[in-house]
């Protein structure tokens, strides 16, 4: 090779990071992103979305950056920092729940709640044979027979004293009969508890009836006009800024744990699995017209966001290294050098 053929290669590399740092900025670059969108939006009319990836590499994404990637512990704490300036930000004083969500909006949530039917049936028959609730209808039922019983029956009430000869003459048998007084109780509580099948059946029935579609449509819509006006701050009234943390944490916490159940790997693989039934076969552009992917939702994005990035890393020097590197290897290559030669 002569003396000249590395001068002429640097000279060349030169000219051609010239030419390329030229070409990426102003309204070189816009055109350049311009033209390319639309070729690849031309390949995107052609090539199926099964050319390009398949199910179990997107499963496989999901598996490495959802499931598997460990998460500093400090995101947890600036969550929760963040989640508090915003529940401080002067935008919650300003913002009332109507703003949020309209009248319209919440009666249309309403209506499709109400579809559910057959849910609603089953949590009232779930709550109603739950033994909480059995124990406090049956205590509830024993107070207010002895209640009634000694103080508030129509005798007692309309008659002077008798409320008072009654509580008189209860504490006198039980001086009489010790042990009086337990046995009533015993006797009422085994009557409760034969009766509480039938007692528990009617409220059951009861309930039913009592929360027909018309009844919870208007008590719901009740009180939503009785929120609507007011701001998110006075609704968020009581909660801290360090119960919100424990909060933010509390769900961190799930979801480290969620990602990892056969439960969350068996829903993305659903629906994983129905994108590539539905569109694995068509042309890529098919899934971007679905989802609102134009050509100018890209264009716009691009020039909002990337052009200025490139801008930056062209002002640090960047870009112009970037460039070098990229070509300087082939003007040293032996493929130029026998070329230049």
């Amino acid at each position: 090779m002569s003396k000249t053929s590395p001068s002429l290669a640097d000279t060349l590399l030169e000219a051609h990071v010239k030419h390329e740092m030229s070409a990426l900025k102003g309204a070189k670059l816009k055109k350049f992103i311009d033209n390319e969108v639309d070729e690849l939006l031309d390949h995107a009319g052609t090539v199926t979305l099964n050319r390009l990836v398949s199910a179990d590499q997107v499963m496989g994404v999901i598996q490495r950056i959802v499931v598997d990637m460990e998460l500093d512990a400090g995101i947890p704490e600036l969550a929760a920092e963040m989640a508090t300036e915003v529940m401080n930000a002067s935008v919650q004083s300003d913002t009332t729940l109507g703003d949020i969500l309209s009248r319209e909006q919440a009666s249309g949530f309403i209506e499709e709640a109400l579809e559910l039917r057959h849910q609603r049936e089953r949590i009232i028959a779930e709550i109603m044979a739950h033994p909480v609730y059995q124990e406090l209808v049956s205590n509830v039922v024993y107070h207010g027979l002895v209640n009634y019983l000694y103080e508030d029956n129509l005798i007692t009430r309309s008659v002077p004293g008798v409320g008072s000869m009654m509580k008189f003459g209860k504490k006198m048998a039980n001086r009489a009969v010790p042990g009086l007084d337990e046995t009533f109780e015993r006797r009422i509580k085994a009557w409760l508890a034969d009766s509480l099948p039938g007692l528990i059946s009617r409220s059951e029935q009861f309930l039913h009836k009592a929360l027909s579609d018309d009844e919870l449509r208007d008590t719901v819509m009740a009180a939503w006009v009785s929120l609507e006006g007011r701001t998110i701050a006075e609704l968020k009234e009581g909660l801290g800024d360090v119960e919100l943390q424990e909060f933010v944490v509390m769900g961190y916490e799930f979801w480290l744990n969620f990602r990892r159940t056969r439960y969350f790997e068996g829903c993305a693989r659903a629906v994983v699995e129905h994108l590539f039934a539905k569109y694995g076969d068509r042309p890529v552009m098919d899934l971007l017209q679905d989802v609102g992917v134009t050509r100018e939702v890209i264009v716009t994005e691009v020039e909002s966001l990337a052009l200025p990035i490139v801008e930056v890393l062209a002002e640090e020097g960047y870009l112009e290294a970037l460039v070098r590197r990229r070509l300087g290897a082939f003007y040293r290559s032996a493929a130029a050098k026998k070329l230049l030669a």
